[in-house]
């Protein structure tokens, strides 16, 4: 027998529904503050109907779409949950809709009050600098170019590249689990 469609659905519900691994999920929910699974005694969670939507958003565009989860993180503060969803139904009138109405509320900011770096979060494998430049920190501060195997910390690169590594790997692992 099929549930309703406003009714919740566990985590083994959604991830079969969203071709999602369960870990994928709950590391989403650290992530992403507006996915908040209601937890039942034993830690069950059971997702209610919004939380999917939302969920096969943020999905669409990691995804499909290739954005980062800090990408998607400003994609969800600047234009709001609805957005997202819109995105994972594919209802580009809702999104168009959303973008407007957010434009129209926009005041231009003068190029000196632009915030930096903003474009840099969105999408994995779009480097800003060409790839030389970026792997070897060529025209940089010391602060963001390279940094010494011994002095425990990592430049601010580095931390891009292993994480564009990481998302790499996971989307491996998501794909080889599809195939077993």
């Amino acid at each position: 027998m099929d549930k309703s469609p406003d009714a919740f659905r566990t985590i083994s519900e959604v991830a079969e529904e969203l071709d999602l691994p369960q870990h994928v999920l709950r590391f989403w929910e650290t992530r992403f503050t507006q996915i908040k699974p209601m937890k039942r005694g034993g830690g069950r969670r059971y997702y209610r109907p919004q939380d999917v939507e939302l969920i096969k958003g943020i999905r669409t565009m990691l995804y499909d779409q290739g954005y980062t989860i800090k990408g998607v993180q400003k994609l969800l503060r600047e234009n709001g949950n609805q957005f997202l969803v819109a995105i994972g139904n594919g209802d580009m009138a809702a999104v168009e809709a959303i973008a407007q109405r957010k434009q129209a509320d926009a005041v231009p900011l003068t190029p000196a009050a632009q915030p930096r770096g903003a474009d840099d979060e969105m999408l994995v494998g779009q480097p800003k600098v060409k790839p030389s430049r970026r792997f070897f920190g060529l025209g940089k501060s010391d602060e963001e170019g390279p940094v010494q195997a011994d002095e425990g910390r990592l430049s601010r690169d580095n931390r891009a590249l292993l994480q564009e590594a990481l998302f790499d790997l996971l989307e491996c692992k998501r794909l080889l689990d599809q195939v077993r």
